[in-house]
Protein backbone atom coordinates (compact mmCIF):
# COMPACT_ATOMS: atom_id res chain seq x y z
CA UNK A 1 0.00 0.00 0.00
CA UNK A 2 0.60 3.32 -0.52
CA UNK A 3 2.12 5.48 2.62
CA UNK A 4 2.91 8.87 1.23
CA UNK A 5 -1.41 9.67 0.84
CA UNK A 6 -1.66 12.95 2.38
CA UNK A 7 -3.53 12.96 5.27
CA UNK A 8 -5.79 15.88 4.06
CA UNK A 9 -6.46 14.30 0.99
CA UNK A 10 -7.80 11.03 3.01
CA UNK A 11 -9.90 12.75 5.87
CA UNK A 12 -11.57 14.58 2.22
CA UNK A 13 -12.48 11.45 0.46
CA UNK A 14 -13.10 9.21 3.75
CA UNK A 15 -16.29 12.45 3.81
CA UNK A 16 -16.89 12.15 0.60
CA UNK A 17 -17.21 8.25 0.37
CA UNK A 18 -18.62 7.68 3.82
CA UNK A 19 -18.81 3.77 4.06
CA UNK A 20 -17.21 2.86 0.11
CA UNK A 21 -13.82 4.83 1.81
CA UNK A 22 -12.23 1.60 2.65
CA UNK A 23 -12.77 0.09 -0.52
CA UNK A 24 -11.41 3.32 -1.91
CA UNK A 25 -8.35 3.15 0.36
CA UNK A 26 -7.97 -0.89 -0.40
CA UNK A 27 -7.98 -0.43 -4.42
CA UNK A 28 -4.39 1.36 -3.63
CA UNK A 29 -2.94 -1.85 -2.58
CA UNK A 30 -3.90 -3.80 -6.00
CA UNK A 31 -1.81 -3.36 -9.10
CA UNK A 32 -2.89 -0.63 -11.87
CA UNK A 33 -4.56 -1.36 -15.36
CA UNK A 34 -2.34 -1.07 -18.21
CA UNK A 35 -4.13 -0.46 -20.54
CA UNK A 36 -3.75 0.61 -24.95
CA UNK A 37 -5.98 2.05 -27.55
CA UNK A 38 -6.57 1.32 -31.06
CA UNK A 39 -5.42 3.34 -33.70
CA UNK A 40 -8.83 2.70 -36.31
CA UNK A 41 -6.88 5.37 -38.93
CA UNK A 42 -4.72 2.58 -39.49
CA UNK A 43 -6.39 -1.10 -38.49
CA UNK A 44 -9.30 -2.40 -36.34
CA UNK A 45 -9.63 -3.09 -32.88
CA UNK A 46 -10.31 -6.44 -33.76
CA UNK A 47 -7.63 -6.79 -35.92
CA UNK A 48 -5.19 -5.21 -34.14
CA UNK A 49 -5.99 -7.90 -30.96
CA UNK A 50 -5.62 -11.24 -33.32
CA UNK A 51 -1.93 -9.11 -34.73
CA UNK A 52 -0.85 -8.72 -31.06
CA UNK A 53 1.63 -10.94 -29.00
CA UNK A 54 -0.07 -10.99 -26.04
CA UNK A 55 -3.13 -11.13 -25.30
CA UNK A 56 -5.65 -8.22 -24.40
CA UNK A 57 -8.67 -7.48 -23.11
CA UNK A 58 -11.36 -4.74 -23.77
CA UNK A 59 -11.96 -1.82 -21.56
CA UNK A 60 -15.79 -1.75 -21.74
CA UNK A 61 -16.15 1.85 -21.66
CA UNK A 62 -14.71 2.25 -25.27
CA UNK A 63 -14.64 0.53 -28.24
CA UNK A 64 -11.01 0.63 -29.06
CA UNK A 65 -9.15 0.29 -26.00
CA UNK A 66 -7.55 -2.79 -24.71
CA UNK A 67 -6.26 -3.82 -20.85
CA UNK A 68 -2.82 -5.40 -21.20
CA UNK A 69 -0.68 -7.72 -18.78
CA UNK A 70 1.24 -6.27 -16.55
CA UNK A 71 4.43 -7.61 -17.59
CA UNK A 72 4.20 -6.67 -21.28
CA UNK A 73 6.43 -3.44 -22.90
CA UNK A 74 3.94 -2.38 -25.91
CA UNK A 75 6.29 0.70 -26.32
CA UNK A 76 9.11 -1.59 -27.29
CA UNK A 77 7.41 -3.15 -30.14
CA UNK A 78 7.25 -2.33 -33.85
CA UNK A 79 3.78 -1.59 -33.47
CA UNK A 80 3.69 1.11 -31.26
CA UNK A 81 6.78 2.59 -33.81
CA UNK A 82 4.36 1.89 -36.66
CA UNK A 83 1.68 3.85 -34.44
CA UNK A 84 -1.31 1.25 -33.97
CA UNK A 85 -2.04 2.00 -30.79
CA UNK A 86 -1.19 4.41 -28.03
CA UNK A 87 -0.27 3.39 -24.25
CA UNK A 88 -3.08 5.08 -22.69
CA UNK A 89 -4.48 4.86 -18.68
CA UNK A 90 -7.55 3.23 -19.40
CA UNK A 91 -10.48 5.66 -17.83
CA UNK A 92 -8.42 8.40 -18.91
CA UNK A 93 -9.44 7.21 -23.07
CA UNK A 94 -13.27 7.82 -21.92
CA UNK A 95 -13.20 11.83 -22.50
CA UNK A 96 -12.22 11.54 -26.11
CA UNK A 97 -14.14 8.34 -26.98
CA UNK A 98 -17.59 10.39 -25.12
CA UNK A 99 -16.87 13.42 -27.62
CA UNK A 100 -18.93 13.06 -30.19
CA UNK A 101 -16.52 13.75 -33.13
CA UNK A 102 -17.74 13.45 -36.84
CA UNK A 103 -15.74 13.41 -40.36
CA UNK A 104 -15.69 17.03 -40.92
CA UNK A 105 -15.87 18.77 -37.33
CA UNK A 106 -13.59 21.56 -36.30
CA UNK A 107 -12.30 20.38 -33.38
CA UNK A 108 -10.39 21.76 -30.70
CA UNK A 109 -8.00 19.83 -27.79
CA UNK A 110 -7.46 22.81 -25.56
CA UNK A 111 -5.00 21.61 -23.14
CA UNK A 112 -3.64 18.38 -25.15
CA UNK A 113 -0.34 17.45 -24.35
CA UNK A 114 1.11 14.51 -23.88
CA UNK A 115 -1.76 13.67 -26.96
CA UNK A 116 -3.65 10.49 -25.83
CA UNK A 117 -6.92 12.16 -26.44
CA UNK A 118 -5.51 14.40 -29.16
CA UNK A 119 -4.73 11.28 -31.22
CA UNK A 120 -8.12 9.52 -30.56
CA UNK A 121 -10.00 12.83 -31.36
CA UNK A 122 -7.78 13.42 -34.70
CA UNK A 123 -8.39 9.27 -35.62
CA UNK A 124 -12.16 10.19 -35.20
CA UNK A 125 -11.99 12.62 -38.05
CA UNK A 126 -10.59 10.30 -40.77
CA UNK A 127 -8.53 13.03 -42.30
CA UNK A 128 -11.51 15.46 -42.92
CA UNK A 129 -12.53 18.84 -40.75
CA UNK A 130 -9.54 20.18 -38.44
CA UNK A 131 -7.97 19.17 -35.51
CA UNK A 132 -6.50 22.29 -33.56
CA UNK A 133 -3.90 20.74 -30.82
CA UNK A 134 -2.60 22.90 -28.23
CA UNK A 135 -0.60 23.13 -25.49
CA UNK A 136 0.59 26.41 -23.47
CA UNK A 137 4.15 24.12 -22.55
CA UNK A 138 6.33 24.18 -25.45
CA UNK A 139 8.12 21.40 -24.23
CA UNK A 140 4.97 19.35 -24.13
CA UNK A 141 3.52 20.49 -27.04
CA UNK A 142 6.95 18.89 -28.81
CA UNK A 143 5.88 15.31 -27.56
CA UNK A 144 2.04 16.02 -28.97
CA UNK A 145 3.37 16.93 -31.67
CA UNK A 146 5.28 13.90 -32.06
CA UNK A 147 2.37 11.74 -31.16
CA UNK A 148 0.11 13.17 -33.58
CA UNK A 149 2.34 12.50 -36.19
CA UNK A 150 3.42 8.76 -34.92
CA UNK A 151 -0.80 8.42 -35.40
CA UNK A 152 -0.56 9.19 -39.26
CA UNK A 153 -2.66 12.31 -38.38
CA UNK A 154 -3.12 14.61 -41.63
CA UNK A 155 -5.12 17.50 -40.91
CA UNK A 156 -3.60 19.04 -37.63
CA UNK A 157 -2.68 22.84 -36.58
CA UNK A 158 -0.90 21.93 -33.47
CA UNK A 159 0.15 25.28 -31.48
CA UNK A 160 1.34 25.95 -28.21
CA UNK A 161 -0.44 29.44 -26.58
CA UNK A 162 -2.34 30.72 -24.08
CA UNK A 163 -6.15 30.16 -24.23
CA UNK A 164 -7.19 33.71 -24.21
CA UNK A 165 -4.78 34.65 -27.34
CA UNK A 166 -6.58 31.21 -29.22
CA UNK A 167 -9.86 32.82 -28.20
CA UNK A 168 -8.96 36.02 -30.10
CA UNK A 169 -8.16 34.33 -33.21
CA UNK A 170 -11.30 31.20 -32.79
CA UNK A 171 -14.42 33.29 -31.56
CA UNK A 172 -17.33 30.71 -32.12
CA UNK A 173 -14.80 28.61 -34.71
CA UNK A 174 -14.95 24.93 -33.06
CA UNK A 175 -18.04 22.73 -32.98
CA UNK A 176 -16.16 20.01 -30.87
CA UNK A 177 -14.12 20.96 -28.05
CA UNK A 178 -12.08 19.26 -25.16
CA UNK A 179 -10.74 20.52 -21.93
CA UNK A 180 -8.89 18.12 -19.98
CA UNK A 181 -8.09 20.69 -18.02
CA UNK A 182 -5.14 20.59 -15.72
CA UNK A 183 -5.70 19.29 -11.97
CA UNK A 184 -4.30 18.62 -8.99
CA UNK A 185 -4.05 15.16 -10.55
CA UNK A 186 -5.81 12.99 -7.31
CA UNK A 187 -6.13 10.22 -9.73
CA UNK A 188 -2.79 9.78 -10.44
CA UNK A 189 -1.15 9.40 -6.99
CA UNK A 190 -1.03 5.52 -7.67
CA UNK A 191 0.83 5.55 -10.76
CA UNK A 192 2.99 8.77 -10.12
CA UNK A 193 3.34 8.75 -6.32
CA UNK A 194 5.74 12.19 -6.58
CA UNK A 195 1.98 13.90 -7.66
CA UNK A 196 0.73 12.68 -4.15
CA UNK A 197 4.17 13.73 -2.06
CA UNK A 198 3.56 17.64 -4.54
CA UNK A 199 -0.04 17.86 -3.79
CA UNK A 200 -1.23 20.60 -0.76
CA UNK A 201 -4.33 21.09 0.63
CA UNK A 202 -4.90 24.47 -1.12
CA UNK A 203 -3.71 22.72 -4.73
CA UNK A 204 -7.09 21.89 -5.32
CA UNK A 205 -8.49 25.58 -5.24
CA UNK A 206 -5.60 26.87 -7.13
CA UNK A 207 -6.60 24.18 -9.96
CA UNK A 208 -10.05 25.60 -10.06
CA UNK A 209 -8.75 29.37 -10.42
CA UNK A 210 -7.17 28.34 -13.29
CA UNK A 211 -10.07 25.60 -14.85
CA UNK A 212 -12.11 28.23 -14.65
CA UNK A 213 -10.08 30.94 -16.68
CA UNK A 214 -9.60 27.97 -19.58
CA UNK A 215 -13.41 26.45 -19.82
CA UNK A 216 -14.01 30.47 -20.34
CA UNK A 217 -11.91 30.64 -22.84
CA UNK A 218 -13.08 27.83 -24.41
CA UNK A 219 -17.12 28.40 -24.43
CA UNK A 220 -15.67 31.82 -26.23
CA UNK A 221 -14.49 29.26 -29.26
CA UNK A 222 -17.39 26.98 -29.11
CA UNK A 223 -20.15 27.82 -31.90
CA UNK A 224 -23.63 27.62 -31.13
CA UNK A 225 -24.69 23.95 -31.31
CA UNK A 226 -21.89 22.73 -30.28
CA UNK A 227 -20.31 20.53 -27.90
CA UNK A 228 -17.71 20.56 -25.31
CA UNK A 229 -16.40 17.67 -22.99
CA UNK A 230 -14.98 18.99 -19.85
CA UNK A 231 -12.62 16.26 -17.75
CA UNK A 232 -10.02 16.04 -14.75
CA UNK A 233 -7.87 12.80 -13.35
CA UNK A 234 -8.77 14.21 -10.11
CA UNK A 235 -11.50 13.88 -7.19
CA UNK A 236 -11.57 16.97 -5.28
CA UNK A 237 -15.41 18.71 -5.32
CA UNK A 238 -14.16 22.31 -6.41
CA UNK A 239 -12.49 21.30 -9.34
CA UNK A 240 -15.06 18.94 -10.36
CA UNK A 241 -18.95 19.79 -9.43
CA UNK A 242 -17.33 23.30 -8.67
CA UNK A 243 -15.95 23.89 -11.77
CA UNK A 244 -19.19 22.73 -14.04
CA UNK A 245 -21.12 24.69 -11.50
CA UNK A 246 -19.40 27.94 -12.45
CA UNK A 247 -20.21 27.27 -16.22
CA UNK A 248 -23.68 26.83 -15.35
CA UNK A 249 -23.95 30.23 -13.70
CA UNK A 250 -21.94 32.19 -15.93
CA UNK A 251 -22.81 30.90 -19.12
CA UNK A 252 -26.86 30.19 -19.13
CA UNK A 253 -26.22 29.54 -23.11
CA UNK A 254 -24.28 26.23 -21.84
CA UNK A 255 -26.53 23.39 -20.97
CA UNK A 256 -25.19 19.94 -19.53
CA UNK A 257 -25.64 16.62 -21.59
CA UNK A 258 -26.63 13.01 -20.33
CA UNK A 259 -22.96 10.97 -21.09
CA UNK A 260 -23.59 6.97 -21.57
CA UNK A 261 -23.12 5.32 -18.08
CA UNK A 262 -21.05 1.93 -17.48
CA UNK A 263 -20.78 -0.48 -14.82
CA UNK A 264 -18.41 1.15 -12.39
CA UNK A 265 -19.30 4.56 -13.31
CA UNK A 266 -21.33 7.37 -10.62
CA UNK A 267 -23.62 10.41 -11.68
CA UNK A 268 -21.92 13.41 -9.97
CA UNK A 269 -23.17 15.39 -6.64
CA UNK A 270 -24.75 18.35 -7.16
CA UNK A 271 -24.32 18.55 -3.51
CA UNK A 272 -20.26 18.85 -3.69
CA UNK A 273 -21.21 21.80 -6.22
CA UNK A 274 -23.60 24.76 -6.17
CA UNK A 275 -26.49 22.15 -5.41
CA UNK A 276 -27.91 22.38 -9.27
CA UNK A 277 -29.66 18.84 -9.67
CA UNK A 278 -28.44 19.28 -12.91
CA UNK A 279 -24.62 18.23 -12.00
CA UNK A 280 -26.37 14.55 -11.88
CA UNK A 281 -25.75 14.58 -15.78
CA UNK A 282 -21.72 14.66 -14.67
CA UNK A 283 -19.96 11.54 -14.21
CA UNK A 284 -17.37 9.92 -12.42
CA UNK A 285 -15.02 7.08 -12.23
CA UNK A 286 -13.95 5.77 -9.36
CA UNK A 287 -10.65 3.78 -8.99
CA UNK A 288 -12.63 1.23 -6.78
CA UNK A 289 -15.41 0.69 -8.69
CA UNK A 290 -13.55 -0.13 -12.11
CA UNK A 291 -10.31 -0.93 -13.46
CA UNK A 292 -8.80 2.57 -13.87
CA UNK A 293 -7.52 5.38 -11.84
CA UNK A 294 -10.11 7.44 -11.89
CA UNK A 295 -11.71 10.34 -14.16
CA UNK A 296 -14.35 13.06 -13.85
CA UNK A 297 -16.48 14.18 -17.01
CA UNK A 298 -19.23 16.81 -18.03
CA UNK A 299 -20.25 17.08 -21.20
CA UNK A 300 -21.88 20.49 -22.85
CA UNK A 301 -23.89 21.88 -25.39
CA UNK A 302 -23.93 25.49 -26.32
CA UNK A 303 -27.56 26.52 -27.42
CA UNK A 304 -27.97 27.35 -31.06
CA UNK A 305 -28.47 26.12 -34.14
CA UNK A 306 -26.18 23.50 -34.91
CA UNK A 307 -24.03 24.32 -38.63
CA UNK A 308 -21.84 21.83 -40.10
CA UNK A 309 -18.29 23.40 -40.61
CA UNK A 310 -17.13 24.07 -44.33
CA UNK A 311 -14.09 24.96 -44.25
CA UNK A 312 -11.44 25.65 -46.93
CA UNK A 313 -7.92 24.66 -47.80
CA UNK A 314 -5.48 27.72 -48.85
CA UNK A 315 -2.90 25.72 -50.63
CA UNK A 316 -0.77 26.63 -53.42
CA UNK A 317 1.99 25.20 -55.16
CA UNK A 318 4.64 26.80 -57.90
CA UNK A 319 4.65 24.61 -61.25
CA UNK A 320 8.19 24.25 -60.54
CA UNK A 321 7.47 22.66 -56.92
CA UNK A 322 4.60 20.31 -58.55
CA UNK A 323 6.56 19.44 -61.33
CA UNK A 324 9.31 17.96 -58.85
CA UNK A 325 6.91 16.42 -56.53
CA UNK A 326 5.15 14.42 -59.27
CA UNK A 327 8.14 12.90 -60.03
CA UNK A 328 7.67 11.12 -56.16
CA UNK A 329 4.17 11.00 -56.44
CA UNK A 330 3.40 9.30 -60.36
CA UNK A 331 3.43 5.99 -58.65
CA UNK A 332 1.01 6.33 -55.61
CA UNK A 333 -2.25 4.64 -56.30
CA UNK A 334 -4.22 6.96 -53.69
CA UNK A 335 -5.38 10.59 -55.17
CA UNK A 336 -2.74 13.25 -54.51
CA UNK A 337 -4.44 16.24 -52.86
CA UNK A 338 -2.33 18.91 -54.62
CA UNK A 339 -4.91 21.80 -54.21
CA UNK A 340 -3.94 21.62 -50.11
CA UNK A 341 -0.09 21.84 -50.65
CA UNK A 342 2.19 24.31 -50.21
CA UNK A 343 6.47 24.44 -49.87
CA UNK A 344 7.86 26.51 -47.53
CA UNK A 345 11.76 26.68 -47.05
CA UNK A 346 12.06 23.75 -49.22
CA UNK A 347 9.54 21.85 -47.42
CA UNK A 348 6.45 20.95 -48.76
CA UNK A 349 3.14 20.52 -46.57
CA UNK A 350 -0.33 19.44 -46.67
CA UNK A 351 -2.39 21.85 -45.17
CA UNK A 352 -5.86 21.24 -42.87
CA UNK A 353 -8.65 23.54 -43.60
CA UNK A 354 -7.89 26.53 -41.94
CA UNK A 355 -9.69 29.48 -42.93
CA UNK A 356 -8.73 32.45 -39.96
CA UNK A 357 -5.87 34.41 -39.92
CA UNK A 358 -3.76 33.29 -37.21
CA UNK A 359 -0.92 35.37 -37.56
CA UNK A 360 1.49 35.92 -34.26
CA UNK A 361 -0.11 32.53 -33.11
CA UNK A 362 2.64 29.88 -32.04
CA UNK A 363 2.31 26.98 -33.97
CA UNK A 364 4.76 24.24 -34.02
CA UNK A 365 3.03 22.28 -37.50
CA UNK A 366 0.23 23.05 -39.69
CA UNK A 367 -0.86 20.11 -41.40
CA UNK A 368 1.05 16.86 -42.77
CA UNK A 369 4.96 17.12 -42.98
CA UNK A 370 5.08 15.79 -46.62
CA UNK A 371 9.28 16.19 -47.37
CA UNK A 372 12.09 18.37 -48.59
CA UNK A 373 12.46 19.59 -52.35
CA UNK A 374 16.45 19.21 -52.81
CA UNK A 375 18.14 19.96 -55.89
CA UNK A 376 15.23 18.99 -58.23
CA UNK A 377 14.43 15.90 -56.40
CA UNK A 378 11.86 14.97 -53.43
CA UNK A 379 12.66 13.66 -49.93
CA UNK A 380 9.78 12.03 -48.53
CA UNK A 381 9.07 12.53 -44.67
CA UNK A 382 8.54 10.18 -41.79
CA UNK A 383 5.46 12.08 -41.24
CA UNK A 384 4.16 11.13 -44.84
CA UNK A 385 5.13 6.87 -44.30
CA UNK A 386 3.08 6.88 -40.92
CA UNK A 387 0.33 8.76 -42.55
CA UNK A 388 -0.25 6.17 -45.61
CA UNK A 389 -2.43 3.56 -45.83
CA UNK A 390 -0.65 0.25 -46.86
CA UNK A 391 -2.22 -0.17 -50.64
CA UNK A 392 -1.11 3.48 -50.62
CA UNK A 393 2.57 3.08 -52.29
CA UNK A 394 3.71 0.07 -54.21
CA UNK A 395 7.17 -0.23 -53.79
CA UNK A 396 7.03 -2.11 -50.06
CA UNK A 397 8.90 -4.34 -48.08
CA UNK A 398 6.86 -6.37 -45.74
CA UNK A 399 8.55 -7.65 -43.00
CA UNK A 400 7.13 -9.93 -40.50
CA UNK A 401 6.57 -8.19 -36.56
CA UNK A 402 9.68 -11.30 -35.40
CA UNK A 403 12.16 -9.95 -37.86
CA UNK A 404 15.16 -9.43 -36.02
CA UNK A 405 16.20 -6.31 -39.48
CA UNK A 406 13.01 -4.35 -38.07
CA UNK A 407 14.63 -3.34 -34.31
CA UNK A 408 18.32 -3.05 -36.81
CA UNK A 409 16.22 -0.33 -38.63
CA UNK A 410 14.91 1.53 -35.82
CA UNK A 411 18.41 1.97 -34.54
CA UNK A 412 19.33 3.61 -37.78
CA UNK A 413 20.81 0.44 -39.35
CA UNK A 414 21.53 -0.45 -43.26
CA UNK A 415 19.36 -4.24 -43.72
CA UNK A 416 20.06 -6.74 -46.27
CA UNK A 417 16.68 -6.91 -48.64
CA UNK A 418 16.29 -10.50 -50.57
CA UNK A 419 15.45 -9.52 -54.23
CA UNK A 420 12.05 -11.38 -53.50
CA UNK A 421 11.47 -9.28 -50.90
CA UNK A 422 11.24 -5.92 -53.07
CA UNK A 423 9.33 -5.36 -56.26
CA UNK A 424 11.90 -2.94 -57.84
CA UNK A 425 15.45 -3.61 -56.93
CA UNK A 426 16.35 -0.03 -56.30
CA UNK A 427 14.78 3.77 -55.75
CA UNK A 428 12.54 4.78 -52.33
CA UNK A 429 11.06 1.55 -50.19
CA UNK A 430 8.02 1.77 -47.84
CA UNK A 431 9.17 -0.27 -45.53
CA UNK A 432 6.19 -2.46 -43.66
CA UNK A 433 5.67 -4.40 -40.48
CA UNK A 434 3.01 -7.20 -41.43
CA UNK A 435 1.52 -4.90 -43.99
CA UNK A 436 2.14 -1.64 -42.19
CA UNK A 437 4.63 1.59 -42.97
CA UNK A 438 6.90 2.20 -40.33
CA UNK A 439 9.46 3.98 -42.50
CA UNK A 440 11.25 4.92 -45.33
CA UNK A 441 14.52 3.43 -47.17
CA UNK A 442 16.37 3.47 -50.07
CA UNK A 443 17.52 0.06 -51.88
CA UNK A 444 20.86 -0.10 -53.62
CA UNK A 445 22.11 -3.60 -54.81
CA UNK A 446 20.04 -5.50 -51.87
CA UNK A 447 20.75 -2.64 -49.54
CA UNK A 448 18.37 -0.70 -47.77
CA UNK A 449 19.60 2.67 -47.06
CA UNK A 450 18.17 3.55 -43.79
CA UNK A 451 15.90 6.75 -43.72
CA UNK A 452 14.79 6.51 -40.55
CA UNK A 453 15.08 10.16 -38.55
CA UNK A 454 17.82 10.45 -36.33
CA UNK A 455 15.53 11.79 -33.41
CA UNK A 456 13.36 9.24 -33.70
CA UNK A 457 15.88 6.04 -33.53
CA UNK A 458 15.39 3.33 -30.60
CA UNK A 459 18.50 2.21 -28.43
CA UNK A 460 17.15 -0.73 -27.43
Amino acid sequence: MMTNLPEEFLTRMSQMLGEEFPDFLASYEKPRHQGLRCNTLKTSPKDLASLLPFDVEPVPWTNNGFYYPDEERPARHPFYACGLYYLQEPSAMTPAFCLPVEPGDSVLDLCAAPGGKATELGAKLKGKGILVANDISNSRAKALLRNIELFGITNAFVINENPARLAECFSEYFNKILVDAPCSGEGMFRKEPAVADAWTPDKPKQCAVMQREIVSRAAEMLMPGGMLLYSTCTFAPVENEGTVSFILEEFPEMELVDLLMHEGFDHGNPEWGNGDPRLSKTVRIWPHRSHGEGHFLALFRKKGEAIQPNRRYSGKLKKEEKKVMEEFFRDFTCEIPWDQMEVRADKAYLLPPLDVTVRGIKFLRNGLYLGDLKKNRFEPSQQLALALQPNDYPYCICLAQNDERISRYLRGETILIDEKEAVRTKGWQLLCVEGYPLGWGKLVNGTLKNKYPAGWRVTH
